[in-house]
């Protein structure tokens, strides 16, 4: 058996790619998701990757699923955090469940899970944490205040973990893509997405293999090297 990795939001889209890409390599793969009990069954039924149901912006339940994983399948080695929620609107118009929804569950989950796990890293001299970032927490985008705001925390917040952790054999590294094919921006209009794609340097939305690609490498022996960075996978569609 391979080293144990855990992707949040590991059932769909992005998630559902990355999980599939570390199967692959030989990681034994635990895919956590919050709400659709049918769509989780069926990517368990149809992978093999058992699923694990909490809310990770929920520091206990983070904490206490994170343990019982642990104790089922052997210490986490690896953790994807994926999970990411939108509540897209102008600031005038958000109100402060909107904000602190997207804030909770897409940059609190990152500080209950590497909570949860980075003891155990620091005592095995072993980890490899990767968080999901955004073009968008790097250039902004209208209507996602919330949204940009949790996603450049998380680059922030992946170089700072990345320095306490070098020292114990943990990399801490962040992917930020860029509009990706998925259910979320094929929900974008047609005219909307046909604009987006125009200003992309390579002429196509990225698939989430890109992105788990990047991932798998990034969780390897080959990147130890690595770590307190941000990779871009964007398409050129955004880049400093």
């Amino acid at each position: 058996m391979g080293r144990v990795a855990l992707v949040t939001g590991g059932t769909r889209g992005i998630g559902e790619a990355i999980c599939k890409a570390l199967q692959q390599k030989g990681y034994s793969v635990i895919a956590n998701y919050a709400g659709n009990d049918a769509a989780a069954a069926e990517f368990s039924e149809r992978t093999g990757i058992p699923v694990v149901k909490f809310d990770v912006s929920d520091f206990e339940a983070t904490k206490l699923q994170i343990k019982q994983i642990e104790d089922d399948y052997g210490p986490l080695d690896i953790l994807v955090n994926n999970a990411g929620i939108t509540r897209d609107r102008t600031l005038h118009r958000m109100d402060p469940n909107q904000w602190k929804q997207v804030i909770e569950t897409n940059l609190g989950s990152c500080f209950n899970t590497c909570h949860a796990v980075i003891n155990g890293m620091r005592e095995r001299k072993f980890g490899r944490i990767v968080n999901i970032g955004s073009i968008n927490g790097q250039a902004g985008q209208y209507g996602q205040v919330n949204y940009a705001a949790a996603k450049s925390g998380i680059h922030g917040f992946t170089k700072a973990l990345a320095q306490e952790g070098a020292a114990f054999g943990i990399t801490v590294n962040a992917v930020a893509p860029g509009y990706i094919d998925t259910d979320m921006v094929r929900a974008v209009p047609a005219d909307v997405l046909t604009k987006i794609i125009a200003g992309i340097p390579v002429g196509r939305l990225g698939q989430p293999y890109d992105i788990a690609r990047t991932v798998v490498f990034l969780v390897s022996e080959d990147a130890g090297f690595i770590t307190g960075s941000t990779i871009s996978v964007n398409g050129g569609q955004h880049m400093y």
